[in-house]
């Protein structure tokens, strides 16, 4: 499982990166961190969060 977690990792870094503004990187976000939540049997819905405030974050980082 760390694996597949690990490998999905540089091209989600790089779609948030090809994004132009907070809004498309917030819905990037929030859809790799719904199919990470639920590929690791988490909550897709909290997944999902995190991941739209980590991808509307991620250029002031």
């Amino acid at each position: 499982m760390r694996k597949i977690i690990l490998g999905a990792t540089l091209p989600a870094i790089l779609l948030v990166a090809g994004c132009d503004n907070d809004f498309e990187r917030a819905a990037v976000g929030a859809g790799v961190g719904a199919v990470a939540a639920e590929a690791t049997d988490n909550d897709p819905v909290v997944g999902a969060a995190v991941g739209a405030g980590v991808g509307a974050l991620s250029d002031d980082i």
